[in-house]
């Protein structure tokens, strides 16, 4: 944990907020990438309900790279960047299945899909709430 926190001077902190900006949007387009392409194609996984593993650790990573930037946005306190990345990847989770609902042919909506994702958004906040310690106000 300690390589994602970030260096004391301004310089350094701005880098890795703009790392961390790119790492959140790039994950949050695989994200849509995978909840929307045509799974018909690929081979069949034996595994019951073997996709929610998938939506739950998609979402996992979501809410933990979200958080990671919303943390170092003014160095916002933990559970503030907990509860922005959370709750978009549950807004996001949502209108994913929205869109697979009504914008897709070959994918449906499915109300365990948003479950799975609030599970993976939920043990993400949770792994980071006992694990991240809280940030300290610089004194100069």
């Amino acid at each position: 944990m300690k390589a994602c926190l970030p260096p004391t001077n301004t310089r350094n902190s701005l880098a890795h907020k703009k790392k961390f900006l790119w790492l959140a949007l790039c994950w949050t387009a695989v994200v849509a990438y995978f909840c929307l392409i045509d799974f018909n194609e690929l081979p069949k996984v034996g595994a019951k309900n073997f996709d929610k593993v998938g939506h739950l650790t998609f979402h996992f990573g979501l809410t933990a790279v979200w958080f990671l930037y919303f943390r170092f946005q003014r160095l916002n306190d933990n559970k503030k960047a907990l509860y922005k990345a959370f709750g978009f990847s549950f807004v996001y989770g949502v209108m994913l299945e929205i869109v697979q609902a009504n914008f897709t042919d070959t994918r449906n909506g499915d109300v365990f899909d948003v479950v799975a994702n609030t599970v993976g958004g939920l043990l993400a906040a949770l792994t980071f709430a006992l694990l991240v310690k809280p940030l300290k106000p610089r004194t100069e």
